[in-house]
């Protein structure tokens, strides 16, 4: 009876261990996010932007605007009498045009702010308090996700509060602006008309002065640029020089439209580059400053409209020139200053630019200058205090380098009907340029050296097959990209495409895409690119020797990959940030890592949803990982059937994986990669994930390195323990933990399972 007794009670203390007690650092992996209505939220609105403003010609996204301060035009007048007006400071000698003056681009044209107590405008003020940071410009300002470097402050009303009292800047005590005001008809009347009430108690306000202003900077738009030209259809607006530079802005060379996509150029996620800080000056740590831990040396990705005119750049003015910049991101960004890679954003590489491509990327740079709806500098304010006059700009960027615009030839091709005849010798680039909704440009047999900009849409680009021989798109190792675009309704058919320096074909923001019968070869960072699109069909393609992934498709939404094949790459194909993605058929070997679905942080898209992975053979994808260092992907180990990294409803099932040296697919959350500390803007657990009548032969039997240092072995199955509602329904596997979940187990059965591994995983890590 006391035996009995004793195993009662042992039992029910380890019931309240597992089941009963909170074990945060257990239970803090267990996932269950995969169907929360947020995530459903943000897969409408994301995706839905995408299919609403795909294509080159994209409306601006809608402005913010507080339900409380709606548009008026009598608030904008005040705001921008308001804005030049030095009343606002302390001394009454300081208006926010100083640092931010219209002729300046909205800049004051100086490396760091000078503040209250000086004299002059931009980089002649003297005598002021020096800021700590650069003014960043107001150009389209009320597009920013946050205000200021650092995102301290939410919107506009919210900014505009700051600087006025700020003691080192405008210093000045609110109240007292308030009487200032009230000591003034003309603003009581200004400020009655604005905001709708005879009573100066519930109009003359210190939040009714950051409405005003806030509306003001509202109006500041610039839209219409030469680019802008180019992307409503008119593809001579831009000059060769800036087309090609418009291709290296979007090339994986350069990777600039990651961080800077259209329309805005902007993004609303915080990167940290790698700024090098000013000798002498205390570090700055930027985001982390406002929000802490995970956002060390992250700023806010500011706008490239009117880059030409806002010199000095970064948060810091350290660099005086576009050249420099460019410079700066070709060393590696930070890297070159002592950053480590763990501390820089991901798409943050070394790459090399010759000469004229920096001249070609720094001149499409400045198509993007648009000053038509710069407001004037009133004549004078209601304190008829002196405004800041007008000035010539002051920007380096600009003394003595306007570049010329040359408009570019038209070539004439032969027209058959709805087909576009390109013959050996000729440019395929200008059969796209002629062609019209509907056309099929027909590519003969031969060797094609040139970039492909796809900015039309409704088109058709066929290699005509002739004895056997398909047309072939040769970068000799000298091109960044095959082809790089954002048209939609686009099928590209029938190439083969070898010896580019960062990618074969790239589509951006598109809608139905289709990538059929081409072959790559050696073309860089990836074969196979479409990003941010959604209906998105890859088959019968074959690609090899990419540094990354053969087949990548991310942050886009209704795609199928089948029938393709994809060797001697670091990774086969990869879906990534994307959603209701089917990836069949496809025969998959000799990569580092087979077959990749992640939901990768500090990504445009915060969603991996709804991927099944069917019919593929999966086999001996034991290459050495050759992925750039410091890459995501150079984590990924040599011997990976199948990986899915934080990705949620995953279904795995008729695939074969077999003779994958460290695992045949593996279940991991983003800590493995990214550290128990990083802070994730995604959920960081793979959940709903079902794996279930795979065939799995010889797995696991070498596992790489990285495996065993991270106290695991090989197996056909990997969990590592994060996620409880996954399942596994497979027979005749070996797996990592030794028992795994599948859809029959019990909630009692699965916690406890789930908290045991946990445990012991806690306790040997």
């Amino acid at each position: 009876m006391k035996k009995i007794l004793k195993i009662f009670l042992f039992a029910t203390c380890v019931y309240l261990l597992l089941i009963i007690i909170p074990i945060s650092s257990l239970d803090k992996d267990m996932g269950g996010n995969y169907n929360n209505p947020s995530q459903h939220a943000f897969i409408n609105e994301f995706f839905g932007t995408i299919s609403s403003s795909a294509n080159l010609n994209r409306g601006f996204p809608l402005m913010p605007v507080r339900e409380n301060n709606f548009k008026s035009p009598n608030k904008e007048k005040l705001g921008k009498l308001l804005f030049f007006d030095p009343l606002l400071s302390g001394d009454n000698n300081f208006s926010c045009a100083h640092c931010h003056h219209p002729d300046l681009g909205f800049t004051d044209n100086r490396a760091l702010s000078m503040g209250h107590g000086g004299s002059g405008i931009g980089p002649k003020r003297i005598g002021g308090t020096v800021l700590r940071r650069s003014s960043p410009t107001i150009w389209n300002s009320g597009y920013n996700h946050k205000q200021y470097w650092d995102g301290r402050a939410d919107d506009l009303e919210h900014q505009a509060g700051f600087p006025i009292q700020d003691m080192q800047e405008m210093a000045q005590d609110k109240d007292e602006l308030i009487k200032e005001l009230l000591d003034i008809p003309e603003y009581v009347q200004l400020f009655n008309e604005a905001f709708g009430s005879n009573d100066v108690k519930k109009s003359v306000t210190f939040e009714n002065i950051t409405f005003a202003i806030a509306a003001f900077e509202r109006t500041i738009t610039a839209n219409n640029t030469r680019f802008d030209e180019y992307s409503r259809g008119n593809h001579l607006a831009l000059s060769k020089s800036e087309r090609r530079g418009l291709n290296l802005f979007r090339s994986l060379k350069t990777r600039c439209f990651e961080c800077h996509n259209f329309p805005t150029f902007n993004n609303p996620d915080f990167k940290a580059i790698g700024v090098p800080n000013i000798k002498n000056n205390e570090p700055d740590l930027g985001r982390a400053e406002i929000i802490g831990k995970g956002y060390e040396n992250a700023f806010k990705v500011p706008t490239l409209r009117n880059i030409a005119l806002t010199a000095p750049y970064m948060h810091n003015g350290i660099f005086n020139t576009l050249d420099e910049v460019v410079d700066f991101y070709a060393g590696g960004g930070g890297r070159s200053h002592g950053f480590k890679n763990s501390q820089l954003d991901d798409k943050i590489r070394k790459f090399d630019l010759s000469h004229d491509e920096r001249k070609d990327l720094v001149a499409f740079m400045h198509a993007l200058t648009d000053e038509s709806n710069k407001p004037t500098i009133p004549k004078r304010v209601p304190s008829s205090l002196p405004i800041v006059p007008s000035l010539d700009n002051q920007s380096l960027e600009m003394s003595g380098k306007q570049i010329k615009y040359i408009e570019p030839e038209k070539n004439n091709i032969d027209r058959i009907g709805k087909k576009l005849i390109i013959h050996s010798g000729q440019r395929i680039q200008d059969g796209i340029e002629n062609a019209e909704e509907g056309d099929t440009i027909l590519v003969q047999s031969g060797e094609y050296f040139e970039t492909l900009m796809i900015d039309k849409s409704n088109i058709t680009i066929m290699g005509d097959k002739k004895n056997g021989d398909l047309p072939v798109l040769n970068g000799k190792n000298i091109l960044p990209d095959a082809g790089v675009g954002t048209g939609s309704n686009i099928e590209i058919n029938g190439f083969i495409i070898k010896n580019y320096t960062a990618n074969g074909l790239m589509l951006n923001r598109s809608r139905d895409v289709t990538f059929r019968n081409i072959h790559c070869k050696n073309t860089g960072l990836y074969g196979l690119y479409p990003v941010e699109c959604v209906g998105v069909l890859v088959e019968d393609c074959s690609v090899t020797g990419i540094s990354d992934a053969g087949i990548y498709i991310g942050q886009s939404k209704d795609i199928i990959v089948r029938n393709n094949v994809t060797y001697a790459n670091v990774t086969g194909i990869e879906i990534e940030n994307s959603v209701n993605a089917l990836v069949e058929n496809n025969e998959v070997y000799d990569n580092a890592g087979g077959i990749l679905v992640f939901l990768l942080p500090n990504n445009p898209s915060k969603v991996s949803l709804n991927c099944r992975i069917i019919n593929n053979y999966i086999y001996k994808n034991n290459h050495i990982n050759f992925g750039e260092p410091g890459s995501i992907v150079s984590n990924v180990p040599s011997g990976t059937g199948l990986m899915i990294m934080a990705g949620d409803s995953v279904e795995v099932t008729g695939n074969r994986f077999h003779d994958n040296q460290s695992f045949g697919a593996s279940v991991i959350g983003l800590d493995l990669f990214f550290g128990n500390d990083f802070v994730y803007d995604v959920d960081p657990i793979p959940d709903a994930c079902w794996l279930h009548d795979n065939e799995y032969i010889n797995n696991g039997y070498n596992p790489a390195k990285i495996v065993k240092d991270s106290g695991l072995d090989g197996a056909d199955l990997l969990w590592d323990v994060t996620g409880y509602g996954n399942n596994w329904d497979e027979q005749n596997a070996t797996s990592i933990p030794p028992t795994l979940p599948n859809k029959d187990w019990s909630w009692l059965a699965r916690k406890t399972n789930y908290r045991v591994w946990r445990l012991l995983f806690n306790i040997v890590g």
